[in-house]
């Protein structure tokens, strides 16, 4: 009897874990089907007597967008939560996206190489507050006028305040001749120079040539290739297995690598672009796998105990100077993270500091910025998570009279050019550093936003006409 009464309890116990089981996972398929099919515009317009704001499911967002592939990892409760792919990897070869699908992370290439600079401070290799040419041996940055008094240190590279040059990368094509690290840096390559411009410490200033600079600091002392120091030291210990900065991407990767994609839905020549530019922009990963990073980090500020990286270290990392930039991530009051932008590719990694909450979305199109906004911002609601909110602006009407005052052109140094017109009842920005034009709406007398992102864009007047135009930490002075 007591042998029966054991195997009932036994299948009763068995029984109700399959069912919470069940139930568990219903409501997770909820969950993410309330995600996929709730994302709200990431702007709210004012416009008159209308407020214009749209929701939208992730395929038909994609399809009006004309993004093939999105891939995206949620952890909740210190755990990946769930993981899916969504459309191509590549059209063509009708090659569906899945969650081992490889993307190029862009710019979210720097908080994870900062890592392995930041373990190099702590064993002693690098200081972070001395001149870089100390450690550099195969090229040395050239001294002027702007270093006579103050250094390019470690520091001043991984929060942008070094007053370096070459803010970003184009990548290059399919049997372009591939320059090294030192070509690269005195503009042998497609970029100009990487040099001092203005007195290291005085400001911030996006360089990713002076995260160039770190890469060939971090080859000089250690002897290896960096693909193969970032694999030991910072990807395998997160279990980030398939993740790569190799570039050119080797051959037995191909298969699992998404294209990218033009904003008109062309892909790139040779699918991919190829940057010698690692630290800056070269990893390859998933979702699944990148989240692993910001999951570490988050385990150790939360718990205050040593793990990748120690302790301290991180809370130095996560202490934002007046430009919200960290030690590698940008740093807001809840949260922390990075963006990225590859040519044919887009990516955002955000990562909670206060719950166990963390986001990456990887899209293989440059009209990637969108989507990503909006799927962010269905997963915050979900998961009722602060620090994200949405852009709203308002609509006030200018004479054609008043709009012209803005058409002309203006110079931004190193970004390019740009040039206004009116059109409609607002202005036509084309620039150099945007892949299409962008149309702005008037917000108050001095300041435009876009219509489709809802960037501010602010004008500055000197004697009634106008100076200069700023966006996004980027000035440009009003030529003609």
């Amino acid at each position: 009897m007591k042998t029966n009464c054991l195997i009932l309890l036994s299948s009763y116990i068995l029984l109700s874990c399959v069912n919470n089981s069940n139930k568990n996972q219903e409501y997770l398929n909820e969950r993410i089907s309330r995600i996929e099919n709730g994302l709200e515009s990431n702007l709210e317009i004012q416009y008159k007597d209308t407020i214009i704001q749209n929701i939208y499911s992730i395929e038909e967002r994609m399809r009006e967008l004309n993004i093939p592939g999105v891939s995206i990892a949620a952890l909740n409760n210190g755990e990946v939560e769930w993981a899916r792919g969504y459309g191509f990897a590549d059209s063509s070869e009708n090659r569906k996206v899945t969650t081992e699908t490889l993307f190029q992370a862009g710019s979210i290439s720097k908080p994870i190489a900062a890592t392995r600079a930041l373990q190099l401070v702590e064993q002693g290799t690098f200081d972070l507050d001395e001149n870089v040419n100390t450690y550099l041996s195969s090229w040395k940055l050239p001294d002027n006028e702007f270093t006579q008094e103050e250094k390019v240190t470690l520091r001043r590279i991984l929060n942008h305040t070094a007053g370096l040059t070459v803010w970003g990368f184009p990548g290059y094509a399919k049997g372009d001749t591939i320059p090294d690290t030192p070509e690269i840096l005195d503009g042998k390559g497609n970029t100009d120079p990487v040099r001092v411009y203005k007195k290291p410490g005085e400001g911030w200033r996006y360089s990713g040539g002076g995260y160039t600079i770190m890469q060939l600091m971090i080859t000089d002392v250690e002897q290896k290739q960096f693909p193969e120091i970032m694999y030991e030291n910072v990807l395998n210990p997160l279990g980030m297995k398939s993740s790569t900065y190799e570039n050119p991407l080797p051959e037995k990767y191909h298969q699992i690598a998404a294209t990218g994609y033009h904003s008109d839905g062309n892909p790139v020549e040779g699918k991919w672009h190829t940057y010698p530019e690692m630290a800056a922009a070269g990893l390859w990963t998933t979702p699944s796998e990148l989240i692993l990073w910001g999951k570490e980090i988050q385990q150790i500020l939360q718990s205050q105990e040593d793990g990748l990286l120690k302790a301290k270290t991180v809370n130095e990392m996560l202490t934002p100077n007046e430009d919200s930039q960290g030690l590698g991530p940008y740093v807001l009051d809840l949260s922390f993270g990075h963006g990225g932008s590859d040519e044919g590719f887009r990516a955002e990694l955000l990562v909670w500091k206060e719950t166990a909450n963390a986001v990456v979305i990887m899209v293989n199109s440059n009209n990637g910025g969108i989507i990503m906004r909006e799927i962010m911002h269905s997963i915050v609601r979900e998961y009722n998570l602060p620090d994200y909110s949405h852009s709203k602006r308002v609509f006030e009407e200018q004479s054609q009279e008043q709009l012209s005052k803005f058409v002309g052109k203006y110079d931004f140094l190193e970004y390019g050019k740009a040039t206004i017109i009116v059109k409609d009842d607002g202005l036509e920005l084309d620039a150099d550093i945007a892949e299409e034009p962008v149309f702005l709406w008037p917000e108050s007398d001095s300041t435009f936003f876009s219509k489709n992102s809802g960037q501010r864009f602010k004008f500055t007047f000197k004697d009634e006409s106008v100076a200069s135009m700023k966006f996004s930490r980027i000035e440009g002075k009003k030529i003609e």
